[in-house]
């Protein structure tokens, strides 16, 4: 976050759902464990803090905001301070024809204060409003609190190395320069005042981990601080101190920090998570850190800068997004995301069990512009009518349904959605799906994903519109469920404007169970009742079942999807007596096994065919027929042939053979570790160059990559019927996304 839009993606969702996409009742946080009284600087330790507290979990939508020296020369983004001294680059040149030299006009100069070469005087040096100025934080906590936030709070630090509080170990802070105002405390005060939870978000393992690279180096030991050229012993030391400051000064309850962890001392990460967490239990409070990389993961949340997941993915996660599409502090001429954009891509995240932390960029004086105050009082307007669809909600065993694609790693674009798309969550008692429609669909809705051959709904007792108002709704006829979806009658026209129209679906117990459309669903009653859990294709531990809600020997009912086959196992890791299911089991009694199962994996069902369809271009992979071996494999228009149906064969270790019903060869990577070198096929020999592993992507899509090349199998695009398929390094993109329908 906050770096240039070319900054390689950390971590993308198809990892993460691989990872984790598992989950309870909808998705859960699995089994709770007791937090430690007392944390050490150890991993054991604190990864033992619960990362996601159910306030957070609550909250759904938080604010921050970009501002600092960085907001003063209002130009490029708030890279500037890296960038001036970049020669050549466009930041670079608008320095020297407005400034002068960087050697001669330094960064340091919008600290301490100094004309341009138009003889203005340029400084970081906002005032109060009560002082005359135009800065007013307790306004801003204001606009927050309309904007629907729960949480808000500064950058109080960037990667320039400025600290925004009275530091007692680094004399770049704004109480001992410029503005000479304690912000950070003049923003704590201000934003526990309107009620919400205080976040702070540090940058400042970048600060001198890469950030001041083009900067010529300094001899003066207090420029040597702000430039971060005091050597790795001190600037890690500086690192963690910083941040001690900051919650011993601000005590927040999201401490957020920015990348390049990873190149922090380890020790010094430790210090600060159990130093961190030991104050939150002396202040009675549960406490969120969150973290790009550098951390296990397990006591933390995880961040995607400017995304978030392609589908539903635990655990619980965080994306920070910017309200501008060119730059996370004010700049002039800065372009804004459109409101809708803004709103769909927020319900999305939701549905995918995740929180959204949405970028500000205000003037340098503490103005800011109405354009962006725009944008979050429409946030603000909608989640006062509909939060009932959003605040304390969790997400369901799917996201979502239509035509509009939304994330799928960090660095994707907000997108607006359509009438055709259609977002899930559930209340916490699990009574209640809400589903928000992107728009008004016109008379009618059908929710495909509320097919009869997926879901009973016997149980569904009310189906109402959410009024414009909160806690009002507009009736609606009883809904009808054939095959194809549940069709909701909705009035004529739309009742009133909304940027979304949100469906509530009554239930008179719980939300029936959705038969996954890929791997299985598990269940701790007999007829698919109690606790549940999707259950992608993949390997599950005792430990793995635990963490999806499930427990240990809690499985009393089984439902696989189509096409799949789920082996329980007595043992865990796999051992044990073996039970193996292929189709439904409502009573796990009746088979002696019921509260048997320790661990289990779920796979392909050998004995069934599939069409494997590229997720991008819709064509099915096709072996030719009876070819020699050796031939590429390529793409056909779906036609029920033999010659584009596979069956996908376990052949352990977590890898497939997949073989072709017509000539009964088998897909072959070969050996070629070039991208774009064609898949071939050939008959079985066992070798790796013959396996695949075939990775979950959410949904019914899977990634398949060559054990002997790494490389996926890729579509191309959008090809025609009859192309090569090729492979490629494994990603985010469609091209490489397939998925299974058995036959």
């Amino acid at each position: 976050m906050s770096r240039s839009l070319n900054r390689r993606q950390f971590l993308s969702a198809a990892t993460c759902v691989a990872a984790a996409a598992i989950a309870g009742g909808g998705l859960g946080a699995g089994v709770a464990q007791a937090a430690p009284s007392t944390y050490t600087p150890d991993w054991n330790s604190v990864d033992q803090h619960p990362p996601a507290p159910e306030w957070f979990q609550d909250a759904k939508f938080g604010i921050y905001f970009h501002w600092g020296v960085f907001s003063v020369p209002a130009f490029g983004n708030e890279w500037y301070p890296r960038s001036m001294y970049h020669a050549g680059d466009s930041v670079n040149q608008h320095h020297i024809a407005t400034y002068g030299q960087p050697s001669a006009w330094p960064y340091h100069n919008f600290i301490n204060g100094a004309n341009d070469l138009a003889g203005n005087f340029v400084q970081f040096a906002p005032k109060l409003k009560s002082a005359g100025g135009n800065f007013d934080p307790n306004e801003w906590a204001q606009l927050f609190v309309d904007a629907g936030a729960k949480f808000a709070g500064p950058v109080a630090e960037h990667h320039d190395g400025f600290s925004m509080w009275n530091s007692q170990v680094n004399e770049w802070n704004s109480v001992a320069k410029g503005p000479k105002l304690n912000l950070l405390q003049l923003f704590t005060t201000a934003i526990r005042a309107k009620g919400l939870k205080l976040l702070v978000a540090m940058h400042h393992a970048y600060h001198y981990n890469g950030f001041y690279e083009f900067a010529p180096a300094q001899t003066d030991p207090s420029l040597k601080k702000l430039y971060g050229q005091l050597g790795a012993a001190a600037e890690n030391q500086l690192w963690y101190d910083k941040l001690k400051e900051v919650v011993d000064l601000a005590q927040p309850d999201i401490l957020w920090q920015d990348f390049k962890l990873d190149a922090v001392d380890e020790t010094q990460r430790l210090n600060f998570l159990s130093y961190y967490y030991n104050q939150a239990n002396a202040w009675g409070r549960e406490v969120v850190a969150t973290y790009k990389d550098g951390f296990n993961g397990k006591g933390e949340v995880f961040d995607y800068e400017r995304g978030g997941p392609g589908d539903l993915t635990s655990p619980y996660w965080l994306t920070d997004d910017s309200i501008s599409s060119s730059s996370w502090c004010y700049t002039q001429g800065i372009g804004y995301y459109s409101s809708q954009q803004m709103l769909h891509s927020f319900l999305d995240r939701v549905s995918k069990n995740g929180n959204v932390l949405l970028n500000i960029a205000p003037m340098a004086d503490g103005t800011i512009p109405q354009a962006q105050k725009d944008i979050l009082l429409g946030m603000g307007d909608y989640l006062k009518r509909f939060g009932e669809s959003v605040y304390s909600t969790r997400a369901w065993t799917v996201y979502g349904e239509g035509p509009t694609k939304m994330g799928g790693g960090a660095f994707t674009t907000p997108t607006a959605g359509t009438a055709q798309d259609i977002r899930f969550t559930r209340n916490k008692a699990g009574n209640v799906l809400y589903a928000t429609v992107l728009g008004w669909p016109g008379s009618s809705v059908t929710i495909k994903t509320l097919s009869s051959d997926r879901v009973n709904l016997s149980s569904l007792t009310s189906v109402k519109l959410l009024g414009s108002t909160a806690g009002t709704y507009i009736d609606l006829p009883a809904p009808t469920q054939t095959s194809s979806g549940l069709t909701v009658t909705l009035p004529s026209s739309a009742p009133y404007s909304a940027g979304a129209y949100v469906l509530k679906l009554a239930f008179s117990g719980a939300i029936p169970t959705l038969l996954p459309l890929a791997g299985a669903a598990a269940f701790t009653d007999v007829n698919y009742t109690g606790g549940s859990a999707p259950l992608p294709v993949g390997d599950y531990t005792a430990a793995d079942l635990s963490a999806a809600g499930l427990g240990t020997r809690t499985i009393s009912s089984l439902r696989p999807a189509p096409g799949y086959q789920v082996i329980g196992y007595s043992g865990d890791n796999f051992t044990g007596t073996a039970w193996t299911f292929t189709a439904d089991n409502p009573d796990l009694r009746v088979t002696g096994n019921n509260d048997q199962i320790t661990s289990l994996r779920v796979q392909f069902n050998p004995s069934r065919y599939f069409r494997i369809t590229n997720v991008t271009d819709g064509l099915a992979l096709d072996s030719g027929g009876n070819v020699a071996s050796g031939s590429n494999l390529k793409q056909w228009s779906w036609d029920s042939s033999n010659n584009l149906q596979w069956q996908a064969v376990d052949v352990g270790g977590g890898y497939y053979k997949l073989v072709n019903r017509t000539n009964g060869m088998v897909a072959d990577g070969w050996g070629s570790t070039a991208d774009g070198s064609p898949a071939q096929q050939a008959p079985w020999n066992g070798g790796s160059n013959q396996q695949w592993k075939i990775t979950p992507r959410g949904g019914n899509s899977y990634t398949i990559a060559n054990r002997t090349t790494g490389l996926a199998l890729d579509g191309g695009g959008n090809v025609a019927s009859g192309s090569v398929t090729k492979q490629w390094t494994n990603g985010s993109s469609t091209n490489l996304q397939w998925t299974f329908t058995a036959l």
